[in-house]
Parts: structure tokens; sequence; C-alpha cells
């Protein structure tokens, strides 16, 4: 949950604002295209929070397995890159990732990323498959 939520957070910031390559929705009015982008804020500040919460709780009850954790958190920031990268940006046509330019090499980069971001999360968390609550490895 955290990892999704900062992975939007990232892009809403990065590529949204300072280098306003897009909005969330462009395929209507300026008004519409800045609704959305404030939609997508809300949302992911919801995840953001829920997912404290959730991980404060974990911690609190002794429950936390902190590798784990470590390769959710990668994991959630892949899922959303590759999810916007491929149902945003390709099926549901949202946006492109940036206007007025060839676009392959773009896309390229950013689902190239989000499959790395996969594969060290699933890496992470296949090592620790033994860990137990609060980080005690279980032998």
């Amino acid at each position: 949950m955290l990892g999704i939520a900062i992975m939007a957070a990232a892009d809403e910031i990065v590529f949204h604002q300072i280098l306003s390559w897009h909005h969330f929705y462009d395929r209507s009015t300026p008004d519409i295209s800045l609704l959305s982008d404030g939609l997508l804020q809300t949302a992911y500040l919801v995840l953001l929070v829920a997912g404290f919460f959730w991980f404060a709780d974990l911690r609190r009850r002794g429950t936390l397995a902190r590798r784990s954790a470590w390769g959710g958190f990668v994991l959630g920031l892949g899922i959303f890159h590759l999810f916007d990268g491929i149902v945003d940006h390709k099926l549901l046509d949202l946006h492109e990732i940036r206007y007025g330019v060839d676009v392959l090499p773009y896309d390229l980069a950013w689902n190239g990323v989000a499959l790395v971001l996969l594969a060290v999360g699933a890496i992470m968390l296949w090592r620790s498959r033994d860990e137990g609550p609060a980080g005690a490895d279980r032998r």
C-alpha cells in the first residue's frame, strides 16, 4: 500500500507538476485535467495514511516483518509504475508520458523501470520468506 502511494506521489509531483509533461486525464479541458490530478492526489493520500496506520499497528503488535515489509514496499512501487505504464498510458489512453516527442523510448524506460522494481521487490520477498514477526528469523 505504501509503495503504491509513494510511487503515485512521485509521479504526480515530478511528471504532473514539476515537469508538466501530462495530467492524469488529458483527454478533456484543462479544468478536468486539473481535477483528475486532484483526485489522484486524494487517492494516494488516503492510501498513504491508511498504509502508515497499518504499518504502525503491525509495529505496535510486534508482528512487523521488516524485510518482508521492505519487499512489499518495492513491489508496490513497481505495481503502480507498471499499471500506470500499461493500463493508464496504453489500454485506457488517459495520457501519454510526454507529448510532442517519440514516446517509444519513454514507454520502454517507464515500463523497464517498473519491471526492475517488480523483480527487486519479488527477490526481496523471496529472500524474506523465512522471516518471522519483528525481524526474528524462524529456523
